[in-house]
C-alpha cells in the first residue's frame, strides 16, 4: 500500500491527487471531489477531524481507510479546510469551546460581583428566606407582628429602621376572632391601614402537602408572597411533637418548600417554653435553620423585642416597646369594645443592649456546632434545657480543631479557646463533658 500524497504548495496553489498504488484504480475524472461521493465523503470526514483538533497550522497525519489507499496530508490546517473542504460547509469558532460545568468556581473579584444581601427591614429581617418571632404569651407578639406587616406594606420606617414596601399575607391561625378588631385599632391610632396585605383566617397545616400546594397558589394568584406569616407554629402543624428532632425536621423543611414556591420570606409566629429562658419552645434544629429569629420578652408591663439570630444582621440588638389601648366604640349589646397598637417605648432608656461580639474563631466553632448539634441524638444531657441536642466536648473539639485557621501545631489550641469563649458569652451551655446550643 503506497501514500497517496496531498501536498500543499500554497494557499493559491491547486492539489491533485495522485495514486500510486498499483492496484488502486487510475486517476479519472471521477476521482476528483466534485465527481465521486466516496471522495466527498472522505474530505468531509477528514475535515471532521480537523475541526475536532482545533488546531491551526498543524501538520497532522490523516489515515482514513477506503480500498486500502492510506492519504498524508502535508498541508497547514487552516488552508485544507478554506480550499478543500468548502462542500463540507465547516463553521469553525474562533476559539476553542469551553465545556460548560454544573459548577462555577468563583474568584475574589467574583465574590464582591455579587448582590448584596437585600432586606425588607434593613439589619432586621432578610428578603428571603425562613424567620420567626417568638415569645410567651401575653408578650405583645401577635400585635407587633401586625405592626411590623403594616409598616412594611406601607413602606413606614419600623423602629426606626428603614422598610422596603412589598407584598404580604397574614395567616391567621390562632386568635383570629380579634384580629380584625387589631386592624381596626391600628387604623385609628395610625390615621391608615394598608390595603395591600392579605389575610387568611382558615385551618392551614404545614404537615398536608395539599393545604401547602393551595396556600401558595392563592398567594401568587394575588401577588401577594414577599412576606407570608403563620401565626402561630403550632397550629400549622397540629398533633406534631415539636420536641421531637423528626417531626422538628419536617415541619422545617415544609416551611421551606412554601418558602421556595412563594420566593420571599416565610415567618412564624412561635412561643417559648415553659421557661422563657430557654428560647423557642421545641428541637433546636428550628433555631439552626434560620434566617432570622426575633424574640419578645415582657416583664411585668416592660417589653422589648431582642434580634435573637440574623445570619447577615446585627443580632443583640433591643428594642423597648409597650401596648396602647384603643377603643373601638360599642358592640351589639352596648358594650365598649378595645384593642392596642404598639408604641415603641421612648421612656425607656435608650435600650442597645449588645451581645458581646465574638471572635472569627469562635464565629467559625458556632456555625460548625450548630450543624453538628442538629444532627446529635443526645438529648437532654447533665442540665441541659428539655428537648436540647448535646454534643460531647471531645467531640465538638474534634470537629472544631480542623476548622481553625492556623497551622496543624495551633489548631487544637484555638479550638479550646473558641469553644471556652462562646462558653463565656452564653452562646454555648456546658456543664460536664457535655455541651449545647443556648
Amino acid at each position: 500500500m503506497t501514500p497517496l500524497n496531498i501536498a500543499g504548495q500554497g494557499a493559491d496553489a491547486t492539489r491533485h491527487f495522485m495514486i500510486t498504488n498499483e492496484n488502486a484504480p487510475a486517476v479519472t475524472e471521477a476521482c476528483k471531489p466534485k465527481q465521486s461521493k466516496e471522495t466527498i465523503a472522505l474530505q468531509e470526514e477528514l475535515c471532521n477531524e480537523l475541526k475536532r483538533s482545533m488546531f491551526a497550522k498543524v501538520n497532522a497525519d490523516v489515515v482514513a481507510l477506503e480500498d486500502e489507499v492510506v492519504f498524508v496530508i502535508d498541508a497547514p490546517a487552516e488552508d485544507f479546510i478554506q480550499e478543500d473542504c468548502q462542500d463540507a460547509s465547516l463553521d469553525l469558532p474562533a476559539t476553542p469551546v469551553v465545556p460548560a460545568f454544573r459548577y462555577k468556581l468563583l474568584t475574589d473579584d467574583d465574590l464582591r460581583q455579587l448582590p448584596a444581601v437585600e432586606w425588607r427591614i434593613k439589619n432586621v429581617l432578610p428578603a428571603h428566606g425562613l424567620a420567626v418571632v417568638f415569645g410567651p404569651s401575653g408578650s405583645g407578639k401577635s400585635f407587633l407582628v401586625l405592626d411590623m406587616l403594616q409598616s412594611l406594606s406601607l413602606g413606614h420606617e419600623w423602629f426606626g429602621r428603614r422598610v422596603k414596601p412589598c407584598s404580604v399575607t397574614y395567616v391567621s391561625l390562632e386568635g383570629e376572632a380579634g384580629l380584625a378588631n387589631r386592624v381596626e385599632a391600628y387604623r385609628i391610632h395610625h390615621g391608615e391601614t394598608s390595603t395591600q396585605i392579605r389575610y387568611t383566617v382558615q385551618p392551614f397545616s404545614l404537615l398536608n402537602a395539599d393545604d401547602i400546594n393551595e396556600l401558595a397558589l392563592a398567594i401568587q394568584a394575588a401577588g401577594a408572597g414577599d412576606v407570608v406569616v403563620l401565626d402561630t407554629l403550632s397550629r400549622a402543624a397540629p398533633g406534631s411533637d415539636e420536641n421531637d428532632s423528626k417531626a422538628m425536621g419536617q415541619i422545617v423543611a415544609s416551611a421551606k418548600m412554601l418558602q421556595e414556591m412563594i420566593g420571599g420570606l416565610v415567618l412564624l409566629v412561635h412561643h417559648t417554653g415553659k421557661d422563657a429562658s430557654k428560647g423557642m419552645r421545641g428541637h433546636s434544629s428550628l433555631h439552626a435553620a434560620l434566617d432570622c429569629a426575633i424574640e419578645v420578652k415582657r416583664t411585668g408591663d416592660h417589653r422589648e423585642w431582642v434580634l435573637a439570630k440574623s445570619k447577615d444582621g446585627e443580632d443583640g440588638a433591643s428594642h423597648p416597646f409597650k401596648l396602647d389601648v384603643v377603643p373601638l366604640g360599642n358592640d351589639c349589646d352596648g358594650d365598649e369594645m378595645s384593642s392596642c397598637v404598639i408604641v415603641a417605648n421612648q421612656s425607656a432608656p435608650a435600650v442597645e443592649k449588645k451581645m458581646a461580639t465574638l471572635g472569627s474563631n469562635q464565629a467559625i466553632a458556632l456555625k460548625a456546632l450548630e450543624e453538628a448539634l442538629c444532627k446529635s441524638v443526645d438529648i437532654d444531657k447533665d442540665g441541659a434545657p428539655q428537648g436540647s441536642p448535646c454534643l460531647r466536648f471531645d467531640r465538638a473539639l474534634s470537629i472544631v480543631t480542623p476548622l481553625m485557621p492556623a497551622d496543624a501545631k495551633h489548631q487544637k489550641p484555638r479550638a479550646k479557646d473558641a469553644l471556652a469563649g462562646l462558653v463565656k458569652r452564653h452562646r454555648v451551655g456546658m456543664n460536664g463533658d457535655w455541651l449545647w446550643l443556648n
